[in-house]
């Protein structure tokens, strides 16, 4: 026997039942996805470290972070100090240098800390003699993949420190990896967080640089800076180039020391 045909009302019912369901299934489906990302980035340390890659996160597509610079009504105001097109790159050391290191992180980037806590002091060092400058292009990609608003929050603080001088962005750029949060957590979103930790730069907190922190000046040209890194063709942090070529941050299992890290660059600036 035929089984009868839901009346219209039924079948409404049904199709509102169906639809429920689907929206159930995308949201545990995007869950997943979430979770996954979060277990990911808290392995890939481990896993950079044991197979020796030098690449850490890769990044994602920047067109929501251009969406969301676009759509913000703030003006766009540049910190002093900076170089690059748009006053996107943050040079340190001897502007006329003839040999150029480049930095690409993210401030939320957990294999960056280890990079820096190794090698943060050489990069300095390399400096000193005048013959290579750094040039830091910061990113922001770890917000949309790991949610929140850390990563923009302490690049716009950096520019914030940077407006100060180059010296105070280094020293401010320097203490937030060394107080990195875990990946998960989103502390750097918080500027009172972000203030504390200026604390620590002698000479840092002025009222202009509390200023600009608290009422998030530089967050447009934080996310100038992020949409740069997103265009730069580089794929994930940290990447370190010397003369356009590429530095392997690791040896073997573990991070390069100082001197195998600086052996690379030297190589690749022709310097030995």
């Amino acid at each position: 026997m035929a089984q009868d045909k839901p009346t219209k009302r039924e079948a409404k019912l049904i199709s509102a039942r169906e639809r429920i369901q689907e929206a159930q299934r995308r949201e545990q489906q995007a869950a997943k996805r979430r979770q996954r990302i979060v277990v990911t980035v808290s392995a890939v340390v481990v896993l950079a470290l044991a197979g020796g890659v030098a690449i850490a996160i890769n990044s994602a597509s920047g067109k929501d972070d251009k969406a969301s610079a676009a759509s913000s009504n703030a003006p766009l105001v540049v910190p002093a100090n900076t170089t690059g097109p748009n006053g996107t790159v943050i040079t340190y050391g001897k502007a006329d240098a003839p040999h150029t290191m480049e930095v690409y992180e993210d401030f939320r980037c957990p294999v960056c800390k280890h990079f820096e806590a190794a090698n943060g002091q050489t990069v300095k060092e390399l400096t000193q003699d005048g013959q290579i400058k750094v040039e830091f292009h910061l990113a922001a990609f770890l917000d949309k993949n790991l949610g929140g608003k850390g990563s923009r929050t302490a690049l716009a603080a950096a520019g914030a420190a940077l407006n100060e001088g180059v010296d105070k962005f280094k020293a401010f750029h320097d203490v937030l990896y060394a107080n990195q949060p875990d990946e998960r957590s989103d502390d750097f979103g918080d500027v009172n967080h972000l203030l504390d930790l200026a604390g620590q730069v002698p000479g840092l907190k002025t009222d202009a640089f509390v200023k600009a922190v608290t009422d998030k000046t530089y967050a447009p040209w934080a996310a100038k800076v992020a949409d740069a890194f997103n265009d730069s063709g580089v794929t994930g942090t940290p990447t370190v180039k010397v003369d356009g070529k590429s530095i392997n941050l690791f040896a073997g299992n573990t991070t390069a020391t100082p001197e195998q890290f600086t052996a690379q660059v030297k190589q690749a600036a022709g310097l030995q």
